[in-house]
């Protein structure tokens, strides 16, 4: 008798599934270090230039290429798109439909 896999929809955020207690802090350093590394591999910079770029240590930049984000907090993840010339864009909002008039947006 062959058993039928098994097969759970996912929330879309894999660590919310793995029911990590920090799972939203984890995503989103996960979206905002993807888009950091996209930016540096669109640049074909040496480990050394985005040390420098970055402002932080060449071991740490290989720790970041590694996509070892949970070493990085979100501000520090921020700061390094900044220096990547991205314009950031933050928009508050109640997180559960409210009032949609409450929306802020904050450029950085």
């Amino acid at each position: 008798m062959t058993q039928e896999p098994i097969f759970e929809e996912s929330s879309g955020n894999v660590f919310a599934d793995l029911g990590l207690a920090d799972a939203d802090e984890l995503f989103a350093r996960g979206k905002i270090g993807i888009q950091v590394l996209r930016l540096l591999k669109q640049r074909n910079l040496e480990q050394r230039e985005m040390s420098e770029l970055l402002g932080i240590p060449q071991a740490e930049v290989s720790h970041l290429m590694n996509g070892e984000f949970q070493r990085f907090s979100e501000g520090k993840l921020l700061l390094f798109l900044k220096r990547l010339d991205t314009e950031i864009t933050l928009h508050l909002r109640p997180r559960h439909g409210g009032n949609q008039s409450a929306e802020i947006a904050i450029s950085l």
